[in-house]
C-alpha cells in the first residue's frame, strides 16, 4: 500500500525489466528527494554544523552515481522514446531499462536504454537499440563490448538483433 500511494503521488515509479518478465525496479522520480536521501540525510549533523563545503567535497562522487547518473539515464530513455523513429529509422514500441543475464561469465549486464520495436504476434521481439548511459564518464570500447555481449546473449534467447544499434550516451564525452 505505501508504494502504491507513492506511485499515485508521482514520487516513486515502478519500471518493469524489459528483458526479464515479472521483474521490476522502483526508483524515486524526484531528483530533490534523491539528493536529500543520498547526500543530505546521511550527513545532516555536519550540515547543521556549517560544514556544507566539506560535505559536498566528500559526497560529490555519490551525487554523480546516485543522483545525476540515474536522472541522466531517465533523460536518455526519454530522448530515445521521443526521437527514436527519426534517430533509428523505425517505429519504437517500448523504451525501458533491463538486465541481460550472462551465465557463462556469472554476471548480469545492465542496459540503461533498451529500445524495442512494437510487438508483432508470432514474431521474435526486435531490439532496435541497446544503450549505456554514463553521466560523469567518457565512454569507450569497453562499454561497446559490453553492449555487443548483451546483443549476442539476447539473440541466443530468441530476440531479433539483426539490426540492433549499440548506443553510448555520455554526459562527459
Amino acid at each position: 500500500h505505501p508504494l502504491t500511494v507513492l506511485e499515485d503521488a508521482g514520487l516513486v515509479a515502478r519500471e518493469a525489466d524489459v528483458f526479464r518478465a515479472g521483474r521490476a525496479r522502483y526508483h524515486i522520480t524526484e531528483p530533490l528527494i534523491t539528493f536529500y536521501e543520498a547526500i543530505m540525510r546521511p550527513r545532516w549533523a555536519d550540515l547543521e554544523s556549517g560544514l556544507g563545503a566539506d560535505v559536498w567535497a566528500d559526497t560529490r562522487p555519490a551525487f554523480g552515481s546516485q543522483v545525476a547518473g540515474p536522472h541522466f539515464e531517465a533523460l536518455c530513455r526519454e530522448f530515445a522514446r521521443a526521437a527514436g523513429r527519426s534517430v533509428f529509422g523505425t517505429p519504437v514500441g517500448e523504451v525501458a531499462s533491463g538486465t541481460v543475464a550472462d551465465p557463462a561469465n556469472k554476471a548480469q549486464i545492465d542496459i540503461d536504454v533498451a529500445v524495442l520495436a512494437p510487438a508483432r504476434p508470432g514474431a521474435p521481439r526486435q531490439v532496435i537499440s541497446l544503450g549505456e548511459a554514463k553521466w560523469g564518464k567518457v565512454m569507450g570500447l569497453r562499454h561497446v563490448e559490453r553492449l555487443r555481449r548483451a546483443r549476442a546473449l539476447l539473440a541466443a534467447k530468441g530476440h531479433d538483433t539483426t539490426a540492433t544499434t549499440l548506443a553510448c550516451y555520455s554526459g562527459a564525452g
